[in-house]
């Protein structure tokens, strides 16, 4: 056995340490104290990185050596003046050292198992080995004698090369021949129309057409058309068609029997639910969904957008020529960013039963397996949230080829959750000749660009304006307060509910959710929260509790702000501003509903002065009371605005401050500023 040991580390590099032998150790010569304690660590990281580099040993004592005494000769010994080593009387590192390049795939070959070949090596050469291993290829480094160091170079030669030919010869027997993979982007993006019409060569026909125009719609005036969208929310349809002469836009459904008198069975439906006519955005989007079109439907919260895609999403699916049994696959997929408004869309679906019609709602955090089961059973309507269906359309346990139907319900919500790469995977296994929806509160970039990618020459209905404006049927109180007052301010306000009010309280975080609902529930409320990090069990029972009036206060983060439908919500109290105006619009919005009022209590502090300008706009525009306190802090930011980028034009310290100029900054404030209230 030799004198020195080699361990391996994780990455397969050796470190050298010292055999465990009953030897004596001493220090020679003497050093003082300081000298002795720097060079013990000097030499201790030494020996645990290898090869010594100048001064390693930190001593600064000249010629200060460590000895080992082991039958009377020395081992090993460092010397500070010319920071090389030698093993006993032989210089190992008289010459330089060799290095020899090794793949990461050979690298094991030459370590062996447990360090074995590598000890191996040294033992028969004379030569001590280094190993480095690097991202790609491994770094083989030898020291010794120049006999040595060939000795041993060409033995590692040897051995990574009978390696190879191994290999090749495993291949060959197994009939596998190597091949180099070199992928040619250019030419598959050059292609790429080609590759598509191969993937897509195959599909059965599709049909989209299913509107028959009822004669009281036919005949109605372009004045009364344009009378009748203004009366109601000022319904505005635009063709987005890029090329090519615009397409004439249908006229507006104003009731149901116009829209569904050649489907009885729909109408059926509406009757036995009790609705007594259509929304605004429901009008103008059943003709035109009907007709074929793809559409990009745009409306506030609570305006009917999902009964707006499933009505005419059944029809399409019962029209199709190739039969139910024979699909394959579920012929409708609705993307919702949220579990809580995919079990709602589902329970839509469930309500209507439209020719025996199955759903599966498939969400994170839910029976996975129960999910994947329902899916192999068959069903007609995919419910899903992006993670989730990524997650079984990359595992092949659903058929996204038989869909005809999509919708992308609350596009700029899933925007803002992160699920753009998921929905572009997902929308590449689907068939590009489909009908697609695309709903959504707000018009921002990212939906417009979502919007040029996924849909063809859609049409777009939005109700209203495409300006942000929160409900109109909400009156919206603005109270400026202290952050420490917050929490009277909310306990006030509950201690003067009348008994059949219901509020949901919007917080920021989690944890601020867990606090104020444990303390509601020490002072002996009924009160249940809502927030990622509850399981779905208990998020489903707190909205159940809540729907029920069981209770009649919820505390939720901004999950709640989208696609919760509780039509008898009276109040939202917004604990916490929201990160964006446009959540404070869909906050806003969860009450006010059905043609209900509504009231919202917003609380804002000096950490939320960079929202001021923009929610008087909002308040502005839904006629609501401006505080006098909010348009001085408008103000005060403002000019704090203007005077940050005088003073820096790149906006913030160093050119990575916040581009509104305004930020809070670490832990929520604007230092330095002077507030008064």
């Amino acid at each position: 056995m030799s004198d020195w040991e080699d361990e391996y580390d994780e990455e397969g590099v050796a470190i050298q340490r010292p055999a465990l032998k009953s030897a004596q150790t001493e220090w020679k010569p003497p050093c003082d104290g300081r000298q002795r304690q720097s060079l013990f660590f000097g030499v201790r990281n030494a020996f645990r990185f290898g090869v010594p580099r100048e001064d390693r040993d930190g001593s600064g004592a000249e010629g200060c050596q460590y000895k080992s005494r082991r039958g009377g000769r020395d081992v090993r010994s460092f010397s500070q003046s010319d920071g090389r080593r030698s093993f006993g009387s032989q210089r190992l590192d008289s010459s330089p050292p060799v290095k020899v390049t090794v793949e990461n795939a050979s690298v094991g070959r030459v370590i062996g198992r447990g360090g074995a070949k590598i000890r191996e090596l040294e033992e028969s050469t004379g030569a001590r080995i280094k190993i480095n291993k690097g991202s790609y290829e491994g770094e083989v480094i030898i020291f010794g004698s120049p006999a040595a160091q060939q000795k041993a170079k060409q033995m590692i030669e040897d051995l990574v090369s009978d390696g190879n030919s191994q290999f090749c010869s495993e291949l060959q027997a197994a009939k596998v021949a190597p091949v180099c993979v070199s992928i040619d982007w250019n030419t598959i993006r050059e292609n790429k129309a080609k590759y598509d019409e191969l993937k897509w060569r195959d599909l059965p026909p599709m049909k989209k057409m299913f509107y028959t125009e009822a004669e009281g719609v036919s005949m109605l005036t372009a004045e009364e058309v344009s009378e009748w969208r203004k009366e109601n929310n000022n319904i505005f349809v635009d063709d987005l068609k890029e090329e090519g002469e615009k397409r004439p836009i249908p006229n507006p459904c104003r009731t149901f029997l116009e829209a569904f008198e050649v489907y009885p069975d729909i109408m059926e439906n509406i009757e036995r639910v009790g609705f007594v006519k259509p929304t605004p955005i429901q009008s103008q989007a059943w003709p035109v969904l009907l007709s074929g079109e793809d559409l990009i439907a745009i409306a506030q919260t609570g305006t009917g957008k999902t009964l707006a895609y499933l009505l005419p999403g059944f029809i399409h699916m019962d029209g199709q020529p190739v039969p139910r049994a024979e699909r394959g696959g579920p012929g409708m997929l609705v993307l919702t960013p949220t579990r809580e408004l995919a079990l709602q869309i589902e329970t839509e679906c469930s309500k209507y039963r439209y020719k025996s019609y199955t759903s599966v709602c498939i969400y994170g955090g839910g029976d996975r397996r129960g999910q994947i089961n329902l899916v192999k059973d068959g069903v007609d309507i995919v419910i899903a949230t992006p993670g989730r269906l990524n997650d079984l359309q990359m595992n092949e346990l659903i058929n996204l080829r038989s869909i005809t139907y999509l919708v992308l319900d609350e596009a700029d919500r899933m925007l803002d959750m992160g699920f753009e790469p998921q929905i572009m995977k997902i929308l590449l296994d689907i068939r590009p000749d489909r009908q697609t929806v695309m709903t959504s509160a707000t018009w921002p970039t990212g939906v417009r660009r979502l919007s040029r990618s996924y849909l063809k020459n859609p049409m777009m209905v939005y109700v209203g304006t495409l300006d942000l404006a929160a409900v109109n049927t909400v009156q919206q109180t603005v109270l400026i307060v202290h952050e420490e007052e917050k929490k009277s301010y909310l306990f006030d306000f509950i201690r003067n509910m009348l008994p059949h009010d219901k509020v949901l309280i919007f917080v920021g975080k989690k944890i601020v959710a867990d606090d104020l609902s444990s303390d509601m529930c020490l002072q002996g409320l009924a009160v249940q929260s809502l927030h990622g990090d509850r399981e779905q069990c208990d998020r489903e029972e707190a909205l159940k509790d809540f729907k029920a009036s069981r209770v009649r206060i919820l505390v939720a983060t901004d999950l709640a702000s989208r696609g919760l439908d509780v039509h008898d919500i009276t109040h939202v109290f917004n604990y916490d501003f929201p990160r964006n105006i446009e959540e404070y619009v869909h906050r806003v919005g969860r009450t006010g509903r059905a043609g209900r009022l509504g009231a919202a209590v917003t609380l804002v502090t000096r950490e939320d002065w960079r929202m001021a300008p923009e929610l008087i706009l909002i308040l502005e525009r839904a006629g609501q009371d401006i505080p006098d306190e909010l348009v001085l802090m408008a103000e005060r930011y403002e000019k704090h605005k203007r005077e940050k980028e005088m003073s820096d034009p790149r906006g913030g310290r160093g050119g990575r401050g916040r581009r509104d100029g305004g930020g809070r900054g670490r832990g929520g404030r604007d230092r330095g500023q002077n507030w008064a209230f």
